[in-house]
């Protein structure tokens, strides 16, 4: 961890400036073209990155879940790695996570940190919480919402693979799951209207506070953290709860309720806050 020396050459002052910060409570307003119109303004819980660990205790992970839970939100989206490098440890966050109340369901998909240890332990854990755990696959929500998650993948063309496998054969998912980002190049292509993931924590960094609340075309950008559009489908990626190393810079750690709203964006309209 490239942050350990400079940490104990500073006394620890990263590390306790890293714990005494509080996780940020977020609302994003996302308007999406081809979005089903009965399910206009649904309201979606979204956390990723909690790292449960040495950096991320699982009462801390708890916490963020609890600012969650305060949203009451219509449907709750984990887009993985729940835990860090152990899984021992996570159950009560597991536990806190399939507690969380949402007509619409309560969906899980794996990240990279998820299968280091015991992918199993962890895919047991999820299901046994009460978690839909959604591995290339797509569940109709109550009222027919098409919610399709996909497992890990480090590259575009992976990620890319897996949401054909997602497609095929099937009506496209109005909503999915992937913790990589990438995966919404492929998703765009198919028309996916939402696409929601994490796995960047927004590199941590940004360098200025607001930039990463933008809404910005996706083709030649990074898909690095916030709201982006190609066509008429759409990606958020949110900055996650936990953190690789203890230190963030204007880019906080955050639970997110994403509101979608069906058509074309308003100009005066999108307000990320």
């Amino acid at each position: 961890m490239l942050t350990v020396l400079p940490d104990q050459l500073i006394g620890g002052a990263l590390s306790r400036k890293h714990f005494a910060a509080e996780c940020s409570f977020r609302k994003v307003e996302v308007w999406v073209p081809n979005w089903p119109a009965k399910f206009d303004g649904v309201r979606i819980g979204h956390l990723s990155d909690l790292h449960v660990g040495d950096l991320m205790p699982a009462a801390r992970a708890i916490e963020a879940i609890d600012l969650l839970a305060q949203s009451k939100p219509d449907l709750i989206a984990c887009t993985g790695d729940v835990v860090d490098l152990d899984v021992a440890g996570s159950e009560p966050v597991f536990k806190a996570l399939g507690s969380l109340r949402a007509p619409l369901g309560r969906y899980f998909v794996l990240g990279n940190h998820d299968i280091l240890d015991n992918a199993r332990r962890v895919l047991r854990l999820a299901r046994s919480s009460g978690l839909t755990t959604l591995r290339s696959e797509v569940e109709v929500a109550r009222g027919g919402l098409r919610i399709a998650g996909i497992d890990w993948s480090r590259t575009l063309e992976g990620n890319a693979a897996n949401v054909r496998r997602v497609v095929s054969g099937a009506a496209v998912p109005h909503l999915l799951l992937a913790h990589n980002p990438k995966a919404f190049r492929e998703a765009a292509r198919q028309r996916v209207p939402l696409t929601l993931a994490g796995h960047t924590h927004g590199g941590q960094f940004a360098l200025l506070p607001k930039l990463r609340k933008q809404s910005r075309a996706a083709a030649s950008r990074a898909l690095r953290a916030g709201h982006y559009h190609e066509g008429e489908s759409h990606l958020f990626v949110t900055t996650g709860v936990g953190g690789w190393f203890p230190l963030r810079v204007n880019c906080p750690a955050e639970v997110v309720v994403v509101t979608v709203r069906r058509g074309d964006t308003p100009r005066d309209r999108h307000r990320p806050s």
